[in-house]
């Protein structure tokens, strides 16, 4: 349904719901935001942001569109998980294009498909509209390929913050370590101690290269290369903060040779 149509049924006074779009804005640098995703949000009636979504992104938003910051950060939430979902319950009756603006993927650690789930049982229409996720970008960015014949062959996503309540109380970080070359950690950085310890345990070396990358693919992106034993001290020396990707493995290496490139 589009907007049009939703207006006149509403004038109609038939019962009408409008459509709620789950958009990835991806890492930050508005050249990575899909066609379509850049399409909607430049038609949108009601969009509600993450905290993620760089300024750059938000600027696409159709100037006469209602926004709300629904944004999660550490200590600081503007508006509760289920507050969120019912917002834009409540927002498709009342509108037509209702878009989720979401940093990376929404199905990429981005509770995405709980709130699909929520707004189907709910009667509302949901599309999905991915976007790139941080894990693969802000490495890119860095000079860091996931994957080299020479180093990886397998990648393995995982979350370094963990809800409780999950279906299972922790990460198996032993079965991490040692289940691909390539280790990618989404919001870890609280929790980097922790990490870091249980890989060691499991077997990884202590030389073994990890990288940090903050606000990947944004012009203050900044990155911090180390091994597994050391970046808890390196971090703890520069200062270095969330929000982060971490990737570990040989693959790291390849930052000397391929830093040199940075996007336009």
């Amino acid at each position: 349904m589009n907007r049009q149509n939703a207006k006149d049924a509403k004038k109609e006074g038939k019962n009408c719901l409008g459509k709620v779009y789950l958009v990835g804005a991806g890492p930050g640098d508005p050249g990575l935001m899909t066609l379509k995703g850049k399409g909607l949000l430049e038609c949108a009636d009601v969009v509600i942001y993450d905290a993620l979504v760089s300024p750059a992104i938000l600027e696409m938003i159709n100037p006469q569109a209602e926004r709300i910051n629904a944004g999660k950060r550490r200590g600081r939430h503007s508006l509760m998980q289920e507050e969120t979902t019912q917002l834009m319950i409540e927002k498709a009756q009342e509108h037509a294009i209702i878009v989720r603006l979401k940093g990376g993927d929404p199905f990429v650690f981005g509770r995405g498909g709980e709130e699909m789930e929520e707004l189907l049982l709910a009667g509302v229409s949901v599309e999905v509209v991915p976007g790139i996720t941080s894990g693969i970008a802000a490495p890119a960015y860095t000079g860091i390929p996931l994957t080299h014949r020479l180093y990886s062959s397998s990648v393995t996503f995982v979350t370094g913050h963990e809800t409780a309540g999950k279906y299972r109380p922790t990460v198996n970080w032993s079965a991490i370590a040692h289940g691909s070359e390539t280790i990618v950690i989404y919001m870890g950085i609280h929790n980097l101690a922790y990490i870091t310890e249980e890989l060691i345990k499991a077997g990884l070396s202590l030389e073994t290269p990890i990288a940090l990358v903050r606000w990947g693919t944004r012009p203050d992106q900044e990155e911090l290369i180390g091994e597994l034993g050391t970046i808890v001290e390196q971090v703890e020396q520069s200062g270095f903060e969330a929000p982060a990707i971490m990737v570990i493995g040989s693959v790291v290496n390849m930052h000397k040779i391929l830093s040199g490139y940075r996007p336009l």
